[in-house]
């Protein structure tokens, strides 16, 4: 029996589909992911929602892949309610491990990326995302539990990275993806793709490279000090990356994805550090 998601592509398509093989990625949606083989011979990749949540950013990403697929992104193949139609990626390669070569596409792209007028009605990135540091002041007993650090430093250090929330240079009229991770690209002919839009917003081109920072020193990438010397302004965004991970790592598990917070943790431990040497607090995290 055809699943539904099956079904839905063959309506978008108006091809048969002779055969599929659902796809476990590595990323953290619960959207349904496809590999599908048509009739005429052709693959494509299938996203499908499972909820009224899924179904909302695949509108979003229909919107996005119409603006920036088969250059930045998978060229968008066809579309219907509750499931897209990309193009095949998995002659792709899917890093990690990183080399220069890849690093720099990544960072080219993320630069022609920012340079892409952006559909309308996108959030603006200081509304999409909120101040971590300022969630962490509210209750930080989720944070504390991480013991990353006393409850002495924290509320020394807190006026400090409060001002750099403030201060972090978010506005800004560029097109973001806003949740650059290597999950969500390949690299392919010299150049980088970026999948999942469903988080794009509009603001500062360089919170890109920035969020992308740590999750690359993670995966054997250089030193953040390395790509931000080359990306001013970069920098000035430490303090507001590390209160992303900062007021998430210690949530509850999401049972769909139940790797996210050991990440979020993974990824504040290198962004922490970073943020106290920006923002030269008296201690080394």
């Amino acid at each position: 029996m055809q699943p539904e998601a099956v079904r839905r592509a063959e309506h978008a398509l108006g091809l048969e589909v002779r055969s599929w093989r659902r796809v476990v990625g590595g990323g953290y949606t619960h959207a349904e992911h496809w590999l599908l083989e048509l009739a005429d011979g052709r693959s494509l990749f299938a996203k499908a929602a499972v909820d009224r949540e899924t179904a909302d950013w695949l509108r979003t990403e229909e919107r996005l892949y119409a603006a920036v697929g088969g250059r930045h992104a998978p060229r968008l193949v066809a579309a219907a309610e509750g499931v897209l139609l990309l193009e095949d990626l998995t002659d792709a390669r899917w890093p990690p491990p990183w080399d220069a070569e890849g690093i720099d596409a990544v960072l080219a792209t993320l630069g022609e990326v920012a340079a892409t007028p952006a559909p309308t009605g996108l959030p603006r990135l200081g509304e999409a995302i909120d101040s971590g540091w300022r969630r962490v002041a509210d209750d930080p007993a989720r944070f504390l539990g991480l013991g990353l650090c006393s409850s002495a430093w924290l509320e020394a250090a807190l006026p400090v990275l409060l001002a750099g929330d403030r201060d972090a240079p978010l506005a800004g009229g560029d097109l973001l993806h806003c949740d650059v991770r290597s999950d969500n690209l390949c690299l392919r002919g010299g150049r980088a793709l970026l999948v999942d839009w469903n988080l794009a917003c509009v603001g500062n081109g360089i919170f890109d490279v920035a969020f992308w920072l740590p999750s690359l020193v993670l995966e054997g990438g250089p030193p953040i000090e390395a790509v931000a010397t080359r990306h001013p302004g970069v920098d000035a965004c430490a303090g507001f990356v590390a209160g992303f991970f900062a007021a998430r790592a210690g949530l509850p598990e999401l049972p769909h994805a139940p790797r996210v917070r050991r990440f979020q943790r993974a990824q504040l431990e290198v962004a922490l550090p970073w943020a106290v040497r920006t923002l030269r607090l008296p201690y080394d995290v």
